[in-house]
């Protein structure tokens, strides 16, 4: 049995090693940003921040699937108002944080803690103090995001 494990941390070390089944550093992000289970924004309901005026966990008894991510709401209602136009409810530069978009590169985010609706876009950041960050010149923070995406997904 030991040589069995040898041998296959043997074969892992050298996979690791020659790159094999490694995502390349060239290889494009996804379009929408999700976890290792492909929900996008942590399951939370993008419909509910501009119903509700705040965030809903999403269940998967309401779930679909857009832009090869799965989106999750809290009611069926929700789902069929996001499936007949997703592009106006869908967070902004794919679900990333809004703020590290505007500085060229993507981060996670809290759609719990620290998002907004501008003008009738939803806008996510990586934790409440990006968000202040974000905050202090929003037009301007915008305007620069919407110049780098989708490139900082390459």
């Amino acid at each position: 049995m030991n040589n069995k494990i040898t041998t296959f941390a043997l074969i892992v070390a050298a996979a690791v090693f020659f790159g094999l089944g490694l995502p390349s550093q060239s290889e494009a992000k996804s379009e929408i940003y999700k976890n290792w289970q492909g929900i996008a924004i942590k399951g939370y309901d993008p419909v509910a921040f501009y119903k509700a005026g705040k965030p809903a966990e999403g269940s998967s008894k309401f779930e679909l699937e857009w832009k090869q991510a799965k989106w999750r709401f809290a009611s069926a209602q929700n789902r069929d108002i996001f499936k007949a136009n997703p592009g106006k409810y869908a967070p902004q530069y794919g679900g990333y944080c809004a703020w590290a978009v505007s500085q060229g590169y993507t981060a996670a985010v809290d759609p719990k803690n620290a998002w907004t609706v501008v003008s009738g876009k939803l806008y996510l950041n990586y934790n409440v103090d990006i968000k202040n960050k974000w905050a202090k010149d929003i037009p301007g923070n915008i305007k620069k995001a919407d110049a780098n995406w989708p490139g900082v997904l390459k």
